[in-house]
């Protein structure tokens, strides 16, 4: 599996000038600060909804795919069909673990509540891999968001699996990297 595509549809731009407008302010198509989009992602406002990126997967195993298209809110994902009509090979034979393609948008705020999922420990490795694969191309070129990307351990400052905990957030590592999503 890997991200053979990644782009940027949405714009910080678009994020800062809706939220002026919320507050009164006519927009001033201005790249905001780091800062300013840091404290917008903590915060979580609407105006966030307006960044977002746009991705192609190749290579993705068919039961990854199912458990990506459960996230609905905020994103869109197409994925290669498996009907036998239109590919003449019957998929009553293909494994769940058959190859496939997926291209997918997501914003902002929903990039934060799949990685929440996707990014502990206790995701399946093959999507958490699959995740952590596209967080990681964003981070090439938006790395603010990107760091807020994290597991729902470190965006709710506690681990909440109380059935089979991984233990990270027991770790020195762990309490370093919440004071990093933090900042």
């Amino acid at each position: 599996m890997k991200v053979s595509r990644i782009e940027s549809i949405g714009s910080w731009v678009r994020a800062i000038d809706k939220a002026r407008r919320t507050i009164g302010k006519e927009p001033n198509g201005k790249e905001p600060t780091d800062s300013w989009k840091s404290k917008m992602l903590l915060a979580e406002h609407s105006p966030i909804r307006m960044v977002e990126y746009d991705w192609t997967w190749v290579d993705i195993k068919q039961y990854v795919t199912a458990h990506l298209v459960r996230h609905h809110i905020g994103t869109e994902k197409f994925v290669r069909t498996q009907r036998t009509d239109r590919t003449n090979i019957n998929r009553d034979e293909l494994k769940q673990s058959t190859l496939n393609d997926m291209d997918m948008t997501a914003n902002a705020q929903a990039l934060i509540n799949i990685s929440r999922k996707r990014l502990c420990n206790c995701a399946s490795k093959e999507t958490r891999e699959a995740w952590k694969a596209v967080i990681d191309e964003i981070n090439l070129i938006d790395p603010i968001m990107a760091s807020k990307c994290v597991p729902e351990c470190l965006y709710r400052g506690f681990c909440p699996e109380f059935m089979n905990p991984c233990g990270y957030s027991k770790t020195e590592k762990y309490i370093t990297d919440l004071e990093v999503y933090r900042k």
